[in-house]
């Protein structure tokens, strides 16, 4: 069994950490979603031109944006992405989890953990927080559940490689 990271840094991400950043995006991508997702589409994520959306992404974050990245001895493991909803029928101070995405090697030591509590933490008090998670996410949808989040009944469908999968709403609060 791994062991629980205890020494886990979670900060504010800045432009210099799009690289790291992408390199955890594309990884977790290609190990949570294979047999899911279309392996072309997995397997045509490409690290830089990801690193360039998450620069200009970082260089330009909107007001109530925020992205945190979790480091481990200098290593990004993870990152978390949250700002003001999308959905049409949310209210103005309905927050998202746009992304919280760790590297492989790092799933189960509790840094996906810590980086909920930052997120949550973030979140007024008062105020909702959601996200979407592909419908065959198990592990996914289980972690989400154990942070407080439910299924609020709201799905849609969302293409990748040609393909239609489900996505699920969860809220908190």
């Amino acid at each position: 069994m791994v062991e629980d990271v205890t020494e886990v840094t979670i900060r504010d991400a800045a432009p210099a950490d799009a690289e790291a950043i992408a390199a955890v995006h594309v990884a977790s991508w290609r190990e949570a979603y294979r047999g899911v997702v279309p392996d072309a589409y997995l397997d045509g994520l490409d690290v830089a031109s990801r690193a360039d959306q998450w620069r200009r992404t970082l260089t330009n974050l909107e007001r109530g944006q925020h992205v945190w990245v979790a480091e481990e001895e200098g290593e990004v493991l993870g990152f978390a992405f949250l700002g003001p909803s999308r959905d049409e029928d949310a209210d103005r101070t309905t927050l998202e989890v746009y992304a919280i995405y760790l590297e492989p090697h790092a799933w189960g030591r509790g840094v996906a953990r810590e980086l909920m509590r930052t997120v949550v933490a973030h979140v007024p008090d008062g105020a909702a927080v959601t996200l979407w998670v592909l419908e065959a996410n198990d592990r996914a949808r289980h972690f989400y559940r154990r942070n407080g989040f439910a299924p609020d009944g709201v799905e849609r469908m969302e293409e990748f490689g040609g393909q239609y999968l489900k996505e699920l709403r969860y809220r908190r609060g």
